[in-house]
């Protein structure tokens, strides 16, 4: 378990998929996300490799959430927008040490 109470989860999907994703999240108790445009850069080895199309345009969606909920979301966006689904998509979290802003956090809290 992290020493972290909050991850961002990045979530890169092919262009399309952003409301599959936080569908998925929304489901397990995340409440918002923010959409990145993107394009993809792998090369052609690496869909022979993986036996996959790549499309170029992506999205990624970076997703604040609770530590304790982040294994839930993340088994859902597999299955929701997985490698083996249209979305073509692979999720990652990566901690982080202070938050402010959120809603209902008080400014005591923030100090």
């Amino acid at each position: 378990m992290s020493n972290y109470s909050h991850e961002v989860i990045f979530c890169i999907v092919n262009a399309g998929f952003e409301d599959e994703v936080m569908d998925a999240a929304r489901e397990f108790g995340a409440r918002g996300g923010t959409v990145i445009r993107a394009r993809g850069t792998a090369s052609a080895e690496a869909e022979k490799l993986f036996n996959i199309a790549i499309q170029p345009e992506k999205e990624i969606v970076m997703i604040l959430v609770d530590s304790k909920i982040k294994n839930d979301i993340l088994h859902a966006l597999y299955k929701a927008v997985g490698l083996n689904t249209p979305g073509q998509g692979i999720a990652f979290t990566v901690p982080v040490e202070d938050v402010v802003g959120l809603t209902g956090q008080k400014i005591e809290d923030a100090e």
